[in-house]
């Protein structure tokens, strides 16, 4: 008897929900579907008034924000370190209890947590950084601003990096590994701590488009040697701007909080951490003010039921769908683990990828290819090296001038990313909603597969 991750792996996911959840037409009932005229075509939309996604955290906002943000108000104090029940150091208490880590520090976003992290694991001229060729700009401008040098590796189906594709890119120089968990699907972390193991490097998860999600029942954020992730708008959680670092090391921890905090190490952390076993040494200000620490203590406690919302009408979607002859979802490394942000379908190419998408849209339902990140090595100033300075360490190194970026070195991240699309997923979406999203993807699929 097979288990249900071995399961999961030999159908798919499409076949094994259709076999859970005994979901299933028949081919006659299809066949009429797929005889609808398209609304792209002069055909009836499936509903009149568009629907799409909106940024999740905000939704939630209620009389839990705003009470911690009036506390901040009344006490007058929005320095987190002259606050004495500072609401920053209630938010990261609450958030590395929820995660399951043993230290979270607040920031001021996810590109500070990104360079804070970078410090903390002392990366610098002459070091090299793997990361996937799809993801945000600051998960390179971070390696670049430390000096270092940026390694990409191709992504796989999940549009996570491709753990079989790190190996290779590995050099005397290589230093650390990011697997950033992307549109609300998990990184496959077991290859890559064994392969961090094998090599000794550290790996920084960025969890940004994923907070809350799971790998094999633990919190992403948890597995890896550090991580980080931004509380902008766009996230599973929001102050607006924001961001955090979480660790279980002490060492790596004391040198984050240094460097967010121009060296030093204050109370309580001062005597967590018994004086601080480091020198101090150069830092930053990257300090969370107690008006984002307010709304994020508020917002963490949400954060269960959003995901919880996001993963059950994903789910249904799922189900709706799963029986459509031929259908092949993104990959999913954990399939409850992942949040369910994306209902995305592989169209085979771009062509049929952007025709699909047009008539889905034409039916009323906002439809996209993947979003959030950027194909980074073509990307024209990442692919001209362009720094801030041109005696830059990162690109004046016999390796950094050898490296080449562009399109051309990313080929299979490019056809992965051209040739999916669908649906992003709403916590709100109402069981109407749901119901129309699944009637718009078995039209347009039927229609146009037959086509």
């Amino acid at each position: 008897m097979k288990n249900r991750r071995e399961f999961l792996s030999t159908v798919g996911v499409a076949g094994s929900a259709s076999f859970l959840m005994g979901v299933g037409k028949t081919k006659s009932s299809r066949a009429a579907e797929g005889g609808e005229k398209l609304a792209i075509d002069g055909g009836k939309p499936v509903r009149k008034n568009a629907l799409g996604a909106r940024a999740y955290g905000p939704q939630f906002y209620d009389d839990v924000e705003k009470r911690e943000l009036l506390d901040v108000l009344e006490s007058r104090q929005p320095f987190r370190w002259w606050n004495s029940k500072s609401k920053v150091l209630q938010f990261e208490k609450k958030y590395s209890t929820l995660l399951g880590v043993k230290h979270a520090l607040g920031v001021t976003s996810g590109t500070t947590a990104l360079y804070t992290a970078m410090a903390a694991m002392e990366i610098g001229p002459g070091d090299e950084v793997i990361m996937p060729a799809w993801t945000w700009y600051a998960d390179y401008d971070t390696v670049v601003l430390s000096g270092a040098l940026p390694i990409f590796a191709e992504i796989d189906e999940s549009f996570a990096i491709d753990p079989q594709d790190i190996e290779k890119r590995i050099t005397p120089r290589t230093k650390a590994i990011i697997p950033c968990h992307l549109q609300g699907g998990v990184a496959d972390m077991d290859p890559i701590m064994e392969i961090a193991r094998k090599h000794n490097l550290i790996v920084l998860e960025d969890l940004s488009q994923c907070v809350g999600g799971r790998y094999k029942g633990k919190f992403i954020g948890s597995i890896g040697h550090i991580g980080i992730n931004s509380f902008q708008l766009g996230k599973t959680i929001t102050s607006g701007e924001g961001g955090a670092v979480m660790t279980n090391d002490d060492r790596l921890f004391e040198r984050a909080i240094r460097f967010h905090d121009v060296g030093t190490v204050r109370s309580p952390y001062k005597e967590e951490l018994k004086g601080g076993a480091l020198a101090p040494f150069t830092g930053c200000n990257f300090r969370m003010n107690e008006f984002t620490g307010a709304v994020l203590k508020g917002q963490v406690q949400k954060l269960d039921t959003i995901c919880s919302r996001l993963r059950t009408k994903a789910r249904k979607v799922r189900q709706g769908i799963a029986d459509l002859p031929g259908i092949k979802l993104r990959k999913t490394n954990d399939l409850d683990g992942d949040l369910g942000v994306t209902i995305f379908l592989d169209h085979g190419n771009r062509k049929q990828r952007d025709r699909f998408l047009r008539a889905l849209r034409a039916e009323g339902i906002s439809a996209s290819g993947p979003g959030g990140s950027v194909i980074l090595p073509a990307d024209s100033r990442i692919e001209k090296k362009a720094t801030v300075h041109p005696d830059w360490p990162s690109f004046n190194t016999p390796q950094g001038k050898a490296v080449r970026y562009g399109a051309e070195s990313c080929p299979r991240t490019v056809d992965i990313i051209n040739r999916f699309g669908g649906v992003v997923m709403d916590p709100n979406f109402s069981e109407k909603d749901l119901q129309d999203i699944v009637k718009a993807i078995r039209k347009v699929y039927l229609a146009t597969k037959t086509a």
